[in-house]
């Protein structure tokens, strides 16, 4: 199986699946004497992990990252920094069931029929369990551009949609209920719709929207190493994402030139950003802001029709411990992504100018 790195100069490899005896990763090309707040690396962990409130998966881990090479006295090496985590809390018998049977909208079916074999064990490599991965290798990454703000927040859950400018909220907020939508009002709307479609056995989908300040101008390369084109990639990659926007998005496609072009102020700002501080690929220094579209977790706790691995039809329904919807947990993901892109166009831009 190929595609487990991610990244040019700051570049991370992860492995494990998610009932195997861990998960991990090797980050390469973390800048040497940087001194770590391994507190703020693990807290960021904290935000991902599962079991933190009644509207995400109970399985209970405890998602403490063991820190193996590239490190030490709190301060990199330079040299590759690999990491474990341990899975502790995992009941695959919850999924005997599944074994050879193709769960609707999952990965079981592709991954069976391009490897000829696969881990039906929460999903194995296919699990969002890996995730965890990139969530330490993002919070690293924060640290190498510290001067960097990312905050992603949700908003939006199924039909019910933070109808606010993330300029005209407290970003602050984020953290203040389990849905991490910095609304207080729209996030009691969202939870309690969410115990509704868990009791239901069902699942929804939704957005998280990420913000990023002070980013300087010049990260990202005019051509096929856009910036906005990575940020797109490394959303992508995050399992169950089906849609990327930035800036204006697909409400641009509805203006005129007239109305959309950002025009320039003085200081070299722009009175408006559609362009969501990217432009020709290459960071404009406005804030950077997009959106992250997640579909409807595909395991149901209700009975669906599907096939089996001799194409039989049969009825199955899920069992174990799922997320009936994804974005609360997803909101430090995609910080982590966004980090890493970051990060990989901050170094190469260094590299540049050195």
């Amino acid at each position: 199986m190929a595609g487990n790195s991610f990244g040019k100069l700051f570049k991370l490899t992860t492995f494990g699946e998610s009932h195997g005896k861990a998960i991990g990763g090797i980050l390469d090309g973390c800048p040497a004497n940087l001194e770590l707040d391994l507190e703020a690396i693990q807290k960021d962990l904290d935000r991902r992990k599962p079991g933190q409130s009644a509207i995400v998966t109970q399985r209970k881990e405890s998602d403490i990252v063991d820190f193996l090479s590239g490190i030490f006295q709190n301060k990199t090496t330079g040299t590759p920094i690999g990491f474990q985590i341990v899975n502790k809390d995992y009941k695959s018998r919850d999924y005997e069931h599944i074994k050879d049977v193709y769960r609707p909208s999952h990965a079981d079916f592709t991954y069976d029929k391009k490897y000829k074999h696969r881990d039906y064990r929460g999903g194995g490599r296919a699990s969002a369990r890996e995730t965890a991965c990139r969530v330490v290798a993002g919070a690293i990454a924060k640290q190498v551009i510290s001067k960097v703000k990312i905050q992603a927040f949700v908003s939006a859950v199924g039909e019910i949609e933070l109808k606010k400018d993330f300029t005209e909220i407290d970003l602050f907020e984020t953290e203040n209920n389990p849905v991490r939508c910095p609304d207080k009002k729209t996030a009691e709307k969202m939870e309690t719709y969410l115990r509704k479609i868990r009791k239901e056995g069902d699942t929804v989908g939704g957005v998280v929207t990420c913000v990023i300040e002070n980013v300087p101008i010049g990260l990202g390369e005019p051509v096929f190493d856009k910036l906005h084109a990575d940020l797109a990639k490394a959303m992508l990659s995050i399992n169950a994402v089906k849609g990327f926007e930035y800036g204006s998005g697909f409400e641009g496609a509805k203006m005129r030139g007239s109305n959309h072009n950002d025009s320039f102020n003085t200081d070299s700002s722009t009175k408006t950003n559609y362009s969501g501080g990217i432009q020709g690929g290459i960071s404009n220094g406005m804030p950077i802001y997009f959106k992250v579209a997640f579909k409807p977790v595909a395991t149901l706790m209700q009975k669906q029709q599907t096939i089996n691995s001799k194409n039989q039809v049969v009825e199955m329904q899920g069992k174990g411990r799922h997320d009936p919807c994804v974005v609360p947990r997803a909101v430090p993901i995609v910080e982590a992504m966004a980090a890493m892109v970051l990060t990989d166009f901050y170094l190469q831009q260094k590299a540049i100018t050195l």
